[in-house]
């Protein structure tokens, strides 16, 4: 059993700022550092860890009794913010916020949100924007519940304005799928499925800009989908795990579905409740938006630095792999045009197709666009046709981790990371054929986040993605140049 002890806000908040100099190799230029900045930096770092591992750190007591879970901090403007929270109980909230160069006892350096009323009917959780902000500047904010605070002090920082003035700047994106809480009186017997909750503590200590969910963010059991309040209540209930906390306080977040938090396992476009699931992502998630005025879904594209994600759907228009017809999609067709629009308008160098459904692998006994081959078929050959750079895919869902390939005649290779599981038991790859395309020496069978670090200038920009284990192991990393991510000239 899990053991929380209280821990002062004066430590705590000491202790969010430690993982400021986390990550002694992979973070760029910390060797250029003086040997003992790098010293200290390690000590820092290992202390933090330890304190999160050993401890598995609690919101502090001292706020336990208003807010339930989170803040979290959605993707950032150049001048505007979303934070997310969720409360114990109904009442007014806002946020409170200030230049974090200011000390927080200036009064005219504090800014305050509209307040907004917590209801029980949408689970006492809210999204509050932030506006009259800065680009490129770090703000310290707090939540505020029935005008008292409610929260430590935390931290964010918006977007910089680096367009036509300097190089992108240098980011880390962690991403990860299938994150499962057990609850034993609603799991199915035998083995917990779920376990490695400290993972959730080293994702926050690879200090992400970016933190990407690539979905079954929480998993609704047959108890659960079969009613909308069943469903809320997972939500909660994974939302408010006390390990996750953390990582929910570190950079900004973004996320997309798949199966289990969008209904029952392999569900399609025909689940009952599909409204349901739709409000509660709303709900939980403070993406930038959810779908179009007239085109229903959770699609959406943020931004960080130099990398468009573009989130795809691939839940609410899903016909049924099983189908054979041959006559079905996975995105359906409104949404593939939206996401060809959004690819020729984006002008950011790295363009990630993300999704919580497999892409790129030739073919699959289980869920993947592989069973729809004239849908994604067709894409490919559009990206061709309109020589499309910088285009790389993201998933998750198989329960295990690789990084496959798919050469194309008069182009560059497409790349697709899939990072797998994160809680949830991962699959057994001994019984797992090589897949065609893969990588080799990228197959992962156990739990694992992966790093995502873009770097460089302009003219030489790199991305370089590394799998991480439960325990911190770094399990294979894998480069790739944006130069080889472009059409060839003829």
């Amino acid at each position: 059993m899990l053991t929380y002890c209280y821990i002062p806000v004066r430590i705590w908040h000491q202790l969010l700022c430690f993982h400021e100099y986390f990550n002694e190799s992979h973070h760029p230029g910390f060797s250029k550092r003086p040997i003992h900045e790098q010293s200290q930096t390690v000590m820092t770092c290992r202390l933090f860890i330890s304190l999160l591992l050993i401890l598995q750190v609690n919101i502090p007591a001292a706020y336990a009794a208003e807010v339930a879970a989170g803040p979290m901090v959605g993707v950032t403007a150049m001048r505007s913010a979303r934070i997310w929270f969720q409360t114990a109980k109904p009442g007014s909230a806002r946020v409170e916020y200030w230049p974090a160069s200011r000390p927080e006892s200036a009064p005219k350096a504090r800014l305050r949100s509209d307040a907004l009323t917590l209801q029980s009917s949408r689970q006492n959780a809210v999204t509050v924007t932030l506006n009259r902000l800065k680009p490129g500047t770090r703000y310290a904010y707090r939540v505020l519940v029935n005008g008292k605070a409610a929260s430590p002090v935390l931290n964010f920082a918006t977007q910089a304005l680096w367009q036509w003035r300097t190089d992108p700047p240098d980011f880390r994106v962690v991403t990860g799928s299938c994150a499962y809480v057990n609850q034993p009186e609603y799991d199915r017997p035998g083995k917990p499925y779920g376990g490695g909750d400290e993972i959730f503590a080293r994702m926050a200590a690879a200090r992400p800009d970016l933190t990407v969910w690539l979905g079954d963010n929480v998993y609704l059991r047959e108890a659960d989908f079969d009613s909308p309040w069943g469903m809320a209540a997972r939500y909660a209930h994974g939302r408010q795990h006390p390990p996750l906390q953390a990582l929910l306080r570190t950079g900004s977040h973004a996320a997309i579905w798949d199966d289990h938090d969008f209904g029952p396992n392999d569900s399609n476009a025909s689940f009952t409740f599909k409204d349901t699931a739709l409000e509660l992502f709303k709900t939980y998630w403070p993406n930038p938006s959810f779908g179009l005025a007239d085109l229903k879904g959770v699609f959406t594209v943020v931004r960080q630095g130099d990398a468009d994600f573009f989130l795809v759907d691939g839940r609410w228009y899903r016909d049924a792999d099983m189908d054979k017809s041959g006559v079905k999609a996975m995105f359906g067709a409104a949404q593939m045009r939206w996401l060809k629009n959004a690819l020729l308008n984006s002008t950011a160098n790295f363009k990630i197709v993300t999704s919580g459904s497999q892409m790129l692998d030739a073919q699959s006994p289980y869920e993947s666009w592989s069973n729809f081959t004239e849908e994604r078929q067709g894409f490919i050959d559009w990206l061709t046709a309109n020589k499309v750079n910088g285009v790389m895919f993201l998933s998750g869902d198989r329960h295990h981790t690789e990084m496959l390939q798919w050469p194309r005649s008069g182009s560059y290779t497409l790349h697709e990371l899939t990072c797998s599981p994160l809680t949830a038991g991962p699959r057994d790859i001994s019984k797992t054929p090589a897949t065609p395309g893969q990588v080799p020496g990228t197959l992962v069978g156990e739990r694992n986040f992966c790093t995502m670090d873009f770097s460089g200038p302009r003219t030489n920009r790199t991305l370089v993605i590394r799998s991480v284990a439960t325990d911190g192991r770094e399990l294979w990393k894998h480069s790739l140049s944006l130069s080889a991510m472009r059409t060839p000239k003829p």
